[in-house]
């Protein structure tokens, strides 16, 4: 009989190894990807009035003419809204529109508006990250209650096409398809109520263990990107810089953050740069986790995968990256200037994250909408401790057709209570349009790097 039980129960231990270890979907789910899902599995067929229409592959290269500094034409530049939506008619659009939204549209009625175009799935990314999402969908699994991954570094790519919960929805986002390394120029502004405005100019840095040279993936597997964020302008806060190696299980261990800081000199590690701690430069108006609309551990939430739904989210927002638009011409009181935004109908994914008990965040709840299509957190609604919405975050962005790439042409967030916002990763005036495929080192992301970066 004791023989018997320490079978049964060897063969319990080895059924349960062999479930860890198990694919996260099956081959016949996998399947799907490519045929009647996208590549990064999104429905391919279109909504029942054609108002969303089937994906087809996306905008391919050469939609429309680049300038000498990599800024994208606008292959949809003769196109009209089809029609606006204002405080005067929202209600009879509410069905497609976030809380958030509609909140913008009672906190300034006679501004804040959303000029609706027909709408576009230009969403590709290279061939190569086609094939590492469905190595992802066979084989990644969480991790740590969620708050990592296994079996990921062999991808590195979109960890769940074929999402089953919340988090992994949120992991999409994460862990999507950013470019071969991205450097980029861009400024931020924190208007007063009153439109009175400082331009604060940066300078970031984004490298990926499988573009650097002398970096091992498999042996950097839970490093998911090195970054280097600098403040180049005003004087004031001129030669700040932080340093992330960002981690991808940050329980198992923790995001590493360094910070320069040009009086005094020093590079100090910065364990605070996370969760809700206050964003560089951004005078209080969005924390470290509001970079991306949302970065991070995603271990102080719960969260919760409400579904699909047809909402009318900022798309191909070509017109707001165009160097012939100026910073003045955006930044306005309230609100960016919505006549140069874009909003297109599309399928999101509609998740909750709600605080844990115990845990300590401003955010008690994130309400989120991540666009099927690029798994990109296209709107999110952050709501306070006593349940009140109170910032309203809005991702303005653009497909780059000729790097495959979704970016943002602004992200902004709206304080409903203080009646200001944060607008951010503009890069209209810069020398140059955000520049994709660098090769980069370590030694480029090391304190010795950062100092370097801070000098002035």
């Amino acid at each position: 009989m004791k023989a018997s039980m320490i079978i049964t129960s060897g063969a319990l231990a080895l059924s349960l190894l062999a479930s860890s270890v198990m694919a996260a979907v099956s081959e016949q789910e996998a399947a799907q990807l490519g045929t009647t899902l996208t590549p990064l599995g999104a429905q391919k067929e279109g909504n029942a009035d054609k108002s969303i229409p089937a994906w087809d592959g996306g905008l391919k290269s050469g939609a429309a003419p680049v300038d000498a500094k990599g800024f994208l034409g606008d292959p949809f530049k003769n196109e009209k809204p089809l029609f606006t939506i204002t405080a005067a008619n929202a209600q009879q659009y509410k069905d497609k529109l976030t809380p958030g939204q509609l909140a913008m549209f009672q906190r300034y009625p006679d501004t804040y508006k959303i000029p609706v175009y027909p709408s576009h799935r230009t969403a590709q990314v290279p061939a190569a990250v086609y094939a590492a999402a469905k190595k992802s969908a066979l084989n990644v699994q969480l991790v740590s209650d969620g708050t990592g991954l296994s079996n990921f570094a062999d991808s590195r790519y979109y960890a769940f096409p074929i999402p089953k919960s919340g988090v992994e929805v949120y992991w999409n986002h994460v862990t999507r398809f950013r470019g071969e390394n991205v450097e980029r120029w861009s400024v931020q502004a924190v208007p007063q109520v009153n439109g009175d405005y400082t331009i604060v100019e940066t300078h970031d840095q984004n490298s990926f263990p499988q573009y650097m040279d002398g970096v091992d993936p498999q042996t950097e597997k839970n490093i998911l990107y090195y970054y280097i964020f600098a403040v180049d302008a005003p004087a004031r806060l001129a030669g700040t810089v932080s340093m992330a190696h960002e981690t991808i299980d940050q329980v198992t261990e923790p995001r590493k953050a360094w910070t320069y800081n040009a009086g005094q000199r020093r590079v100090r590690r910065a364990p605070q740069l996370a969760y809700d701690a206050p964003g560089l430069a951004s005078d209080g108006m969005r924390t470290s986790d509001n970079a991306d609309m949302m970065n991070g551990s995603p271990d102080r939430y719960d969260w919760k995968l409400v579904g699909k739904k047809e909402v009318y989210i900022p798309y191909n927002n070509y017109k707001l990256q165009s160097p012939s638009v100026k910073y003045a011409d955006i930044i306005k009181p309230g609100h960016i200037n919505q006549d140069l935004t874009r909003y297109e109908l599309h399928r999101v994914w509609h998740v909750q994250a709600t605080l844990k008990a115990g845990e300590r965040h401003i955010y008690a709840k994130r309400d989120m909408y991540f666009d099927e299509d690029t798994w990109v957190l296209s709107e999110v609604d952050h709501y306070d401790g006593r349940g009140q919405l109170w910032r309203v975050g809005e991702n303005y962005t653009y497909n780059n057709y000729e790097k495959g790439v979704n970016a943002p042409a602004a992200q902004g967030f709206y304080d409903l209570l203080a009646g200001r916002y944060i607008v951010a990763t503009m890069s209209n005036e810069s020398k140059s349009a955000p520049q994709y495929g660098a090769r980069t080192k370590l030694a480029d992301f090391t304190p010795a790097a950062l100092r370097n970066a801070g000098i002035r």
